[in-house]
């Protein structure tokens, strides 16, 4: 296979990066992580329906591409981070799409997060191409893709896995195998599950607050210090009560996910009373034309429900 080598620094482990990385997908998470694996030394092409990220991703170091196909024919390594199941299953199968590019023994990495089944259909049709899939959801929002810190949930080939896991640990501090290809989609939703009803919990909790006539940030400081203890409360309390909705990751992709994780339960038969209100709740904030706030912003439905709106000075 043709790569395309840079002159480039070492890497964490002292020894230079072999592979080239292609990105396909340089949105809120794909550019700071795309980023990251350049800044680690690797060669990089880069892919996005847009032309800004591209160019900024190249005024760094890194050649542009003009379909994925492209990125495909030039990586030996293609990571994937995109909305949703329809533009993965586009940009991997559709014209001039990743597929058409392999020539075998590369690995496509797929770090989106879109349905399990669909991830395990997908993976049959790489590896007819002579390819392996992992698919590797991640966790921990804009922050995390920024440092590096991301959690990475992995379903695929074992050894496929440990061949990658130089290059994942530059975009996440946290890398676990969790079964074959699909399982790491199924991790994901149950990723989704907890944060989206956690965020549910801690927005009642503060509107009922507020509505009681208790201190916000009392509330906030006293229940972080105990059993209500939570990455949440820590990181998007302080945020909430204040009225910033910048979005770490959007609503839009919340209730995206959700929808995800329900559809699953319903192949899978699992009973999701929980999971089933918190998708609705954020199919109210993409009703109102709040999907662009921060998950977080659920908050304001509740207020909404409420009457009341939970905030300091």
């Amino acid at each position: 296979m043709t790569t395309h080598k840079y002159n480039h620094t070492q890497n964490g482990t002292g020894s230079m990066p072999d592979k080239t990385v292609g990105f396909v997908g340089l949105g809120i998470m794909g550019k700071p992580m795309a980023k990251n694996v350049l800044a680690a030394g690797y060669p990089v092409v880069g892919h996005n329906r847009s032309d800004g990220p591209v160019e900024e991703l190249a005024a760094a170091g890194a050649e542009r591409a003009e379909h994925p196909q492209e990125v495909a024919e030039r990586s030996d390594v293609v990571v994937t981070v995109l909305p949703d199941t329809d533009a993965i299953e586009e940009v991997l199968t559709g014209e001039n799409g990743v597929i058409e590019g392999l020539s075998g023994g590369e690995t496509v990495i797929d770090m989106s997060t879109i349905s399990p089944t669909a991830t395990e259909r997908l993976s049959e049709q790489i590896r007819s191409a002579g390819a392996k899939m992992l698919d590797a959801p991640i966790s921990g929002g804009e922050e995390g893709a920024i440092d590096g810190t991301l959690s990475i949930m992995v379903g695929g080939n074992e050894a496929a896995l440990d061949a990658q896991r130089d290059l994942l640990a530059v975009m996440g501090s946290t890398i676990t195998y969790c079964g074959d290809n699909g399982a790491g989609q199924v991790t994901k939703a149950c990723n989704q599950i907890v944060v989206s009803t956690t965020m549910q919990g801690i927005s009642e909790a503060l509107v009922f607050a507020e509505k009681a006539g208790a201190d916000l940030e009392a509330v906030v400081d006293a229940i972080s210090g105990g059993a209500a203890g939570c990455w949440a409360l820590d990181n998007r309390a302080p945020s909430m009560i204040r009225g910033d909705f910048d979005p770490g990751f959007f609503a839009s992709y919340q209730y995206k996910d959700l929808r995800i994780a329900t559809d699953a339960g319903e192949a899978y038969g699992a009973v999701m009373p929980a999971t089933e209100l918190a998708h609705e709740m954020y199919k109210s904030m993409e009703a109102n034309g709040n999907g662009d706030l921060d998950n977080s912003g659920i908050i304001t439905v509740i207020e909404d429900l409420a009457n009341e709106q939970a905030r300091i000075e």
